[in-house]
This record gives C-alpha cells, structure tokens and sequence, in this order.
C-alpha cells in the first residue's frame, strides 16, 4: 500500500476536458494522478501519450454505468493508496448528429451516464477521501450541494471540499469546433478547484465558473422530491 502518496483520480480522461485535467494535474499535483476511461486501449494510448511529455499518469478502466466497474476501481485506491485524495467526475456523453434516435431514449441513455453513473461513483468513492487534504468536483450541480451537506453533516471537522463546475465552452467533440475555450483554458477551473488547499475556507457546495462562485436556484434550497430521487 502506496497510502503515504496522495492520489488524483479524473473520470473520462482519455480525451477532452478530462485529459487537459490530467495533463495538469500531473504538472501540479503533489502525487500520483490515475487517467481512467471505459475504453482500455483509448486510456492506455492517451497515457502514453503524456508519458511522451515527460508526464507520468496512471491508468485504470471505468466504465461509469457498471458497479462492479466503479467497485474495482474502489478496491484499487484502497489496496494502492488507502483512500483517496482528489475525485474529479469529468465522464459524460452527449448526443451529436444523431437525430434518428428518439429523444425519449436520449435522455434516458444521458441521465444513466451523466446522472445516475456520476451518483454510483460518488457512493462508491466519496467515502474514501481522506480528510484534511481532499477536494471533490463533481459536474453535476445539484447532487454536489447534496453530497457536500453530507460531508459536512456526517464528517464534522475533516477538510473536504466539494464543489460543481462549469469549464466553459471549450473546443471538444461535445463543444464542436466553433468553441471558444481551448482544452487547457476549460481545464483550468477544474484544477483550481482539485487543488483549493485544505486551510482555504471554500467554496464548498458551489457552483463555479471562472473560479468564481456563481448563485444558482431560488434561495439554494433543494426539494424533498429531489433528495428522495438522488440519496437511498
């Protein structure tokens, strides 16, 4: 067990905004940083393509829409490092030039991924961020303001931020070419966040653009309905 080494570890980093976030991480983070993705040889080829900028990532599969995906790469943090210092869910997909497929299944196929799949590895993962130096980002607004009351209810004391994030609109295969962000540009609220150290005072539980803290939802306040939909 590698425990004394802190880790970072970035969901759907084989491309995109998710590898700009790796590729920064490795040149800022005081640790390990994991590169995952549901496509092995893509993630492995995209590690070896920052091994060749003198980076060194780790790899690991996953594959956000299976548990006992999400649930091996839990076993690994704990057998490797102990826990985990940094969780950034970039992973999520989105529908482009596809209009033969019926916007029921769409959003059906877009909410298991970008929603419920994001749900399963926070459940599964959050638990094992160690305190005191650990910061989350998650890319979903309202279930981080949920998880960030549940830190903070049930871990009282430890330094763990968690926070939401929007990169901007950057230049990917989901953003299109017309973008305005390069993918270091939209990496770089993400790595501010992943990097906020442990005697800050936040944000925590906010949504942040341009690293600045953005107000979103009447009063912030979060129906019943919702909380039974998003926690068991």
């Amino acid at each position: 067990m590698l425990s004394n080494v802190r880790v970072a570890l970035v969901t759907g980093a084989n491309k995109g905004i998710g590898f700009a976030i790796v590729r920064d991480l490795c040149r800022k983070f005081s640790g390990d940083v994991v590169l995952t993705a549901r496509d092995e040889a893509r993630g492995r080829a995209a590690v070896q393509q920052l091994q060749a900028e003198g980076l060194s990532p780790r790899f690991h599969l996953l594959d956000i829409d299976d548990l006992q995906s999400i649930r091996a790469l839990r076993d690994f943090l704990l057998k490797e490092y102990g826990g985990l210092d940094v969780l950034v869910n970039n992973a999520g997909i989105a529908f482009r030039g596809q209009n033969h497929i019926p916007l029921p299944i769409k959003a059906e196929v877009t909410m298991k991924t970008n929603f419920f799949g994001t749900r399963d590895v926070c459940t599964e993962l959050l638990p094992l961020v160690k305190p005191q130096d650990g910061v989350s980002k998650m890319g979903l607004t309202v279930l981080s303001r949920i998880h960030a009351r549940k830190l903070s209810e049930q871990r009282r004391g430890d330094r763990i931020f968690l926070n939401a994030c929007c990169p901007g609109w950057v230049k990917t295969d989901m953003g299109g070419p017309t973008a305005i962000k390069s993918l270091e540009e939209g990496a770089e609220t993400p790595v501010y966040l992943a990097l906020l150290p442990s005697d800050e005072k936040g944000p925590h539980g906010e949504f942040v653009m341009e690293k600045k803290v953005e107000k979103w939802g009447p009063h912030s306040q979060l129906p019943s309905w919702l909380l039974s939909l998003i926690l068991p």
